[in-house]
């Protein structure tokens, strides 16, 4: 488990410093990608924020998008709520600490004590390395100047596609994300920049077409085979003379003859 957290952990951490140079390189100051991490410490809303406010986009997109992208820690949230039934100060620094990953490790685990700390260890690893990723970014997009020079800009896109390629391999959101790009694709060259973003969520109703009606595809319930009666041994008659003692069974008498003359009993 640790070796896989490590590995995790030190992905994001370079793609921290690919958000914290794209920042810098882009004109913003050294400190709004580092206290962005520190506050928000989600990396695709942090992408897709970044690049509503550098496209031009205003603040109301900019935030509208990150919040339907972290909509899904909703979810998270119940998933770990086991994880997280703890005291206030504990319950508010391990809910800044929901991610997938570390709620994807933790779900891996039935032990409760385990998956308490697979949660705890992979959220505060992702945390540090995310941090100081971005703050290496950030000095280091002075220096680099223009972050599109050495490909940094690459990491946006394909850290959102990252995020969303689990999901295609289901028919509904597959559905959902080609209907969706194919709405903002159509509204790009109109519409300023954040909104096409905004309008794409118009492809989710394309989740559910060709979706049967409810119980027609249905699971049968196997339902348990009606109850055979089982055959009890019958108690023999109880004898007259003793009411309560059995009769013993009649053993039919036969006689043996011990005289020569009768002959043999076969």
């Amino acid at each position: 488990m640790l070796r896989n957290i490590g590995a995790v952990t030190a992905a994001m951490g370079v793609v921290g410093a690919s958000f914290g140079a794209i920042a810098v390189s882009a004109g913003q100051p050294a400190w709004v990608p580092v206290i962005m991490s520190l506050a928000v410490f989600a990396g695709g809303a942090q992408f897709a924020t970044l690049d509503i406010v550098l496209g031009g986009g205003g603040a109301v997109a900019a935030v509208a998008a990150g919040l339907l992208l972290n909509a899904r820690l909703l979810v998270y949230g119940l998933t770990v709520a086991d994880v997280l039934a703890l005291r206030r100060p504990a319950r508010l620094l391990g809910s800044h600490l929901l991610a997938d990953q570390a709620v994807a490790f933790a779900g891996a685990e039935r032990d409760p004590v385990r998956r308490r700390a697979a949660y705890f260890v992979c959220g505060g690893a992702l945390f540090v390395t995310w941090n100081v990723g971005t703050l290496l970014g950030a000095l280091a997009g002075r220096a680099v100047g223009d972050a599109h020079a050495l490909g940094l800009d690459a990491a946006e896109p394909m850290v959102l596609l990252a995020l969303v390629l689990p999901a295609l391999r289901e028919t509904g959101p597959r559905r959902a994300a080609l209907a969706g790009a194919a709405v903002a694709l159509a509204v790009v060259p109109f519409l300023p920049n954040g909104v096409p973003v905004l309008l794409a969520l118009l492809g989710l109703p394309a989740a559910l077409w060709g979706v049967p009606a409810a119980g027609r595809n249905a699971t049968p319930v196997r339902c348990a085979a009606p109850a055979r009666a089982v055959p009890q041994p019958q108690r023999p008659p109880e004898n007259p003379g003793n009411p309560g003692s059995p009769q013993a069974p009649h053993v039919p008498h036969v006689q043996i003859s011990t005289d020569p003359s009768a002959g043999d009993l076969s």
